[in-house]
């Protein structure tokens, strides 16, 4: 059996805000593989244990690129090791001029990015080594997404943390745009059921089965309650099947909303500063604590 160690129970209390022994305790019944204990507590607690998805642990800004005839787009994270750095004007300018070399240039990738050049003449690698020299800050572009369309393409930020980059046909102006913040704000994560990673319904599936197992349902009704659980939560993680967040009688869905206006969603993005990047924050203190108790 694995060893179970303060930093692993430390870890794993912050994925899912449990308690110190029922985090030890999962990690003991999977053998110390923590996504596994993650699943064994939603399982045993009924409660949507992941937080990861709202923690930021990277610092930076995201930016979006929308050409004048709203036909070609881009969107990119820009990381940088502080806050304080991720809102300095030098560091948001840089910030912007990539999302214009992506749209403009369209390079296959964040390598091939490095080698176009910016309305200052100089290429993105040369301004980046740049504003490190004179920030004092390590600087990466993480990500990046293009678009170009028929239709026209809307962006929002919500600050420096959040972007999105949405593709419409039809509609106007203010459609893009309330979609985009409809997205910043509900968190979509395909546009339709077919777009949902299938990993993330078979894990639904998987939880919903166990769950009712545990509260003692019969054997013949387990795989109706897992179908009815993916049903709701396909509904909640799909952008035409939410809610639109400015309906007025709080029941018309983004895809009755498009409808309406006789428009259609093609595709959208959204990036989040940080998302899915670890920041490692040592607190012996703490883990001390924790391994004294374990």
């Amino acid at each position: 059996m694995a060893a179970i160690t303060a930093k692993m129970v430390g870890e794993l209390r912050e994925l899912t805000g449990l308690g110190m022994m029922e985090c030890k305790k999962a990690l003991v019944e999977a053998d110390g593989d923590i996504k596994k204990a993650e699943e064994v507590l939603r399982i045993k607690s009924g409660n949507k244990a992941s937080k990861m998805a709202g923690r930021t642990a990277a610092e930076g800004t995201v930016v979006a690129y929308i050409s004048d005839d709203k036909k070609v787009g881009a969107i990119i994270e820009v990381n940088c090791e502080t806050d304080f750095v991720g809102k300095d004007e030098n560091f948001v300018a840089f910030a912007k001029a990539c999302a214009k070399a992506v749209a403009t240039a369209n390079p296959a990738d964040v390598a091939a990015l490095g080698a176009v050049k910016t309305d200052s003449g100089e290429t993105v690698e040369e301004a980046r080594n740049a504003i490190i020299a004179k920030l004092g800050e390590n600087m990466t572009l993480r990500r990046f997404v293009r678009y170009e369309t028929a239709g026209q393409l809307a962006a929002y930020l919500h600050g420096a943390k959040i972007g999105v980059l949405v593709d419409v046909t039809g509609g106007d102006e203010q459609l893009g745009r309330d979609l985009a913040m409809h997205i910043a704000a509900s968190k979509p994560k395909a546009l339709d059921a077919s777009g949902v990673d299938a990993e993330l319904v078979e894990t639904e599936r998987r939880v919903a089965i166990e769950r009712a197992k545990e509260s003692g349902k019969p054997a013949e009704m387990l795989e109706k309650i897992a179908d009815g659980t993916v049903a709701k939560f396909l509904k909640e993680v799909t952008l035409l099947n939410q809610v639109f967040i400015k309906a007025e009688d709080g029941k018309q869905t983004i895809e009755q909303l498009v409808k309406a206006n006789g428009a259609t969603v093609t595709a959208f993005t959204m990036f989040t500063v940080g998302e899915g990047i670890e920041k490692k924050v040592v607190d012996y203190a703490a883990e001390v604590a924790a391994a004294a108790q374990l």
